[in-house]
């Protein structure tokens, strides 16, 4: 886990935050939050925020640099996974209420010498190999029901190259997540 685990209170404070930026941002504005009493939340850290819609994936942003308050980032992410995913078109006004939301806040990345170093479930990976980068969440493992290895070939895929490149000079790191939804 990251440093330190959020209360329920915090954890619904930043889903609030996230949302209301997509809201924002379908109105054609951008979103900033007022400074949240709790300090937690103004601890500068890195977040993914994932959108689902029906359980499908809708869109997925993050960053690892925690150069900015949390709560901020968890709003910025939020807008870019809306509107900002190469992946899929723009999020619309009657997606909103279908849309699920799932926050991760990143632990530090740590790079790893031994892949059997990454505990799945626990662990989610980033590599680097040449101008290829790729990151995974801990939880799509789990999700998937991949193994390690699996999950480290995914990685690669994600990343544009092949799935065994991590057994070839690949910068292997690890990062732990702390991650919650609007389901609990």
């Amino acid at each position: 886990m990251p440093d330190a685990s959020l209360s329920a209170t915090a954890r619904r404070a930043l889903l609030e935050i996230a949302r209301e930026a997509i809201v924002q941002g379908l109105r054609g504005k951008r979103f900033w939050p007022d400074p949240p009493a709790d300090p937690a939340l103004a601890r500068p850290a890195g977040a993914f925020v994932t959108l689902l819609e029906g359980g499908a994936l809708r869109g997925c942003i993050g960053t690892f640099e925690a150069d900015q308050p949390l709560y901020r980032t968890v709003a910025e992410m939020a807008r870019s996974a809306a509107f900002g995913d190469p992946r899929f078109p723009p999020v619309t006004a009657d997606e909103l209420d279908g849309l699920e939301l799932e926050i991760s806040v990143l632990g530090p990345r740590v790079r790893v010498s031994d892949p059997g170093d990454i505990q799945v479930g626990r662990h989610g990976i980033y590599l680097v190999h040449g101008p290829h980068r790729g990151v995974l969440l801990p939880q799509v493992a789990v999700d998937h029901g991949w193994d390690r290895e699996r999950f480290l070939a995914e990685t690669c895929r994600k990343a544009g190259t092949r799935p065994d490149a991590w057994r070839h000079g690949t910068e292997i790191y690890v990062f732990e997540a702390e991650v919650f939804g609007e389901d609990g």
